[in-house]
Formats: structure tokens, sequence, C-alpha cells
């Protein structure tokens, strides 16, 4: 996304970085803190990259689905659970960004559908994938800082 670096693609997708920052911060956070963090994300992402379909949606409604989960049953700290909770937040968040898009620009449903299978499905994968190497030093990184500052 904001990065390109050769070899982190697939099939010409970035991974969604922000994304994986705000599942991040919101597995640890409240749901207040979680939509306030989604909302930050989602208006530095719309600036840089100037989106019409605003990307603050769809990350602020990721980061209240991440607060809200059962974080001793659904968040454990192994790579699995963190890597299948950004695969679901990453097909919440393309599904919500086609809806927007298929109502901003008043395309029908089978023009856009056509897209979204191909982007949704290789977005999950290479946000997934890449999530365990961010997830973990940003959670170890706040663990210290929390330590620190009590």
């Amino acid at each position: 996304m904001l990065l390109d670096i050769p070899g982190l693609e697939l099939l010409g997708i970035s991974p969604n970085w922000l994304l994986i920052w705000v599942v991040a911060w919101s597995a640890k956070r409240s749901i207040w803190e979680s939509a306030i963090a989604g909302i930050a994300v989602g208006w530095i992402y719309d600036a840089i990259v100037v989106s019409t379909p605003s990307h603050v949606l769809s990350l602020v409604v990721v980061g209240v689905i991440t607060a809200s989960l059962n974080k001793q049953k659904y968040l454990g700290e192994d790579f699995i659970s963190a890597a299948i909770i950004v695969f679901v937040m990453t097909l919440i968040s393309e599904t919500i960004f086609a809806f927007q898009h298929i109502r901003h620009h008043l395309f029908s449903f089978p023009i856009i559908w056509q897209d979204y299978q191909r982007i949704t499905l290789t977005s999950a994968i290479i946000t997934s994938l890449w999530s365990p190497g961010i997830y973990f030093p940003l959670n170890r990184w706040w663990q210290q800082i929390k330590i620190h500052n009590l």
C-alpha cells in the first residue's frame, strides 16, 4: 500500500499494513480507543491516496470488531490466531469498501463482483501472511511502553 517493496506483492496487490496496525492496536484496547484509531488511520490513509470512497468506515468497523472479540478465546499468543483474525478483518474491510464503491460510483454489482473476488481474496491472503511479522513486534513494544509508564 504505502511501501512499494519488490517481492511483497501477490498478483499486484500489496499487504494492507494499516489494517494490520488497526488489528494489532485494537486487540488490547477498548472499543472506543479502537474506533478512534480506525478514524485516525482512515483519515491519514485517505489523505495520502486521495481515495473517493473513504477507508474510514472499513477501518472503524475492523477496529470495533477486533476490540469486541473475546481475547482469551480467539486471540492467543500464536501466529495462527493473529493471521486468521487479520484474514477475516481484511475480508470485512474489502467488502465494506466494495459496497461503498458500488454506492459512490453507481456501478452495477456484476461489474464490481469480478474484481472484488480477486482483490479481496488476494489482499486477505497476503495481508494475513505478513500480519504476524508486524502484529507481534507491535504488541511487545506496546506492552513494554505500558510497563515503563506504570
